[in-house]
C-alpha cells in the first residue's frame, strides 16, 4: 500500500534556556498508509507531540525529512488538517463560522465550503447545532466542531494531538466511538497523538511506541482487531493482550512511572 506521509532519519534540537540542548527526537523512522489509523503512544515529554507539529509544517526537523505522497514537505500544506487538544473555537462566532475559518483563510468558494461544513458538521453528529455558538457547547462538542473544521478542506492526513484529553471518561470513550465512525465515512489518513494506551490500541492499526526523550521509536504494533470496533471489545481478552505487550515494551525502556 502506498505511503500517505513518512519520516525518515528525523532528530529534532532544542535549544534550552540556559544555553544547553534538548535532544526531542532521535533517528525517527516509520511510513503511514494511505487511509491508515496510526496512533502514537509515549510518556510525557518523548517528542510526541513535535513529531506531530514537525508533519504538519509548524515545527522543522533538526534533521532528516518529512514527505507526503513522496514530496518532501517544507512547511504547513492545505492537505494536511490538525485538531489540537483544545479547540480553540471564537466564542463570538457560530459552530458553523467556526468550521468555516480554514475556508475563509484559504478564500475556497464559501458556497461549496458551506455545504461542505454542513456534511461534516451532520457527520459528527452536530446538524442541528449550526447556529449556536462555543458557550452553549459542551466540551465534547467543541472537539466534534474542531473535528469537523479540520476535514471542511477534505485533507489527505488529519493529525491529532491529544483531542479527548480534557475530556471526562465517558465523554471520551463515546469520542473514540465517534471519531471511529468519521474515519470509516470519511477515509481520511489519522495520526493521532496519546498517552492514552487503551485509546491508542481501540483506535489504531497501528500503534507507534515511543521511549522517553530523546524520542525514538521502539515498537510499531499492528492491532488485528475487527472493525467497526464496538466500545465492548476493551474487556477482550485479545484487547487486553495489545494493551499489556505495549504497556511491558514502555517499562522496559523507562516510559511507565
Amino acid at each position: 500500500m502506498t505511503a500517505a506521509f513518512s519520516f525518515s532519519s528525523i532528530d529534532k534540537t532544542f535549544s534550552s534556556k540556559d544555553g544547553g540542548e534538548v535532544i526531542a527526537l532521535q533517528n525517527v523512522d516509520f511510513d503511514v498508509r494511505q487511509g491508515e489509523f496510526v496512533t502514537v503512544v509515549g510518556p510525557s515529554g518523548c517528542g510526541k507531540s513535535t513529531l506531530l507539529r514537525i508533519l504538519a509544517g509548524l515545527e522543522v526537523p533538526t534533521s532528516g525529512t518529512v514527505s507526503m505522497g513522496g514530496v518532501p514537505l517544507s512547511g504547513p500544506s492545505r492537505d494536511i488538517g490538525v485538531v489540537f487538544q483544545v479547540p480553540v473555537l471564537l466564542p463570538w462566532r457560530t459552530v458553523l463560522q467556526n468550521v468555516l475559518v480554514p475556508a475563509q483563510i484559504q478564500r475556497r468558494d464559501m458556497a461549496a465550503a458551506t455545504a461542505k461544513a454542513q456534511e461534516y458538521l451532520d457527520m459528527v453528529g452536530l446538524a442541528g447545532f449550526a447556529t449556536k455558538y462555543p458557550g452553549e457547547l459542551s466540551g465534547g462538542m467543541q472537539q466534534r466542531v474542531g473535528i469537523a473544521r479540520a476535514l471542511v478542506n477534505e485533507p489527505k492526513v488529519l493529525l491529532m494531538d491529544e483531542p479527548f484529553g480534557a475530556l471526562d471518561a465517558m465523554t471520551r470513550e463515546s469520542m473514540n466511538v465517534e471519531l471511529l465512525r468519521i474515519k470509516e465515512r470519511s477515509g481520511t489518513t489519522i495520526m493521532l497523538v496519546t498517552h492514552s494506551i487503551p485509546e491508542a490500541v481501540f483506535l489504531g492499526d497501528r500503534v507507534v511506541v515511543m521511549s522517553p526523550r530523546p524520542g525514538r521509536v521502539t515498537k510499531i504494533v499492528e492491532v488485528d482487531l475487527p472493525k467497526p470496533r464496538p466500545l465492548s471489545i476493551i474487556n477482550s481478552d485479545a484487547f487486553g493482550a495489545y494493551v499489556s505487550d505495549i504497556r511491558a515494551n514502555l517499562q522496559a525502556v523507562g516510559g511507565l512511572d
